[in-house]
């Protein structure tokens, strides 16, 4: 029997896979073209890294790190910079979050007649906070706070700040309007705009945010113990230049079992709001 034209229509044949007109293509293939590039221009010594004198060298390596020191005296000294390094991550998001909330509200342009007159400057700002690493800021913030947790909380709440400020503002631009507008066109002002409806729709992926910036924080603290900025990242940059992998494998697990803490957490709170 023959095939009606609308079942004919059904069996089409699907798009080339490249089309000289598609700019998607071309982003494509233009980007595939930079990664080939980088490979033929990077000294990448695989024959070096597969030898089997480096295979020993990685494995010798890896044995020491699986025999973690858990004497009473080291698990005494490691809980207390645990909790350092928790609570170093903790405040420090937490003043990065309100920073990046302020900031980016002037960096976000919420609506058609929104002048946005600070976007430029703010987002400027943004920029510098997040470019700079949290060991640039805490050796900067050590000659003013000192050794210590302080110059540490801050470092990772001035960089966490640039990078939340972005999504934050992102994200209240891709607020639906709707409800927005209803409220402008009854005169309602700004501040009560923001936070009956622009604010209700973001609130979770903004928490979502902060969350996952918490986990990448408790990371950064081994960074900034390189710099004498405390918790479990100061006693990383001490026992791995001592070659103490043993004390270096249970600083490892400690960071490890943070991170689950806080991702676990993360994973409740997601939970409960989507309810």
């Amino acid at each position: 029997m023959p095939q009606s034209s609308a079942a004919k229509d059904s069996y089409q044949l699907p798009p080339k896979l490249f089309d000289a007109r598609c700019k998607a293509c071309w982003l494509v293939l233009g980007v595939l073209l930079l990664v080939v590039a980088s490979f033929a221009t990077l000294d990448l010594q695989w024959a070096q890294f597969w030898s089997w004198s480096a295979l020993q060298k990685m494995g010798r390596f890896v044995g020491e790190l699986l025999q973690p020191e858990t004497s009473a005296r080291f698990v005494g000294k490691l809980l207390p910079a645990m909790l350092e390094t928790l609570a170093m991550s903790a405040l420090g998001t937490l003043l990065a979050a309100a920073l990046g909330l302020a900031l980016a509200l002037p960096a976000a342009r919420t609506h058609a007649q929104d002048p946005a007159r600070w976007r430029g400057a703010t987002r400027l700002c943004l920029n510098a906070l997040r470019s700079t690493p949290e060991l640039v800021w805490a050796a900067l913030l050590l000659i003013a706070a000192g050794l210590g947790p302080f110059a540490g909380t801050l470092a990772l709440g001035l960089h966490t700040a640039g990078v939340l400020g972005r999504l934050f503002a992102e994200c209240l631009e891709n607020a639906t309007p709707g409800p927005a507008f209803a409220l402008r066109v009854r005169g309602v002002d700004e501040v009560r705009v923001f936070f009956y409806a622009t604010l209700p729709q973001v609130l979770p992926q903004l928490l979502s945010y902060t969350l996952y910036r918490w986990e990448n924080n408790i990371r950064a603290a081994a960074v900034l113990g390189v710099v004498g900025a405390g918790g479990l990242g100061q006693m990383l940059a001490f026992h791995m230049g001592l070659f103490q992998m043993g004390e270096t494998s249970s600083v490892l697990l400690a960071m490890l079992v943070l991170v689950a803490l806080v991702d676990a957490l993360s994973y409740a709170m997601r939970r409960a709001l989507s309810r």
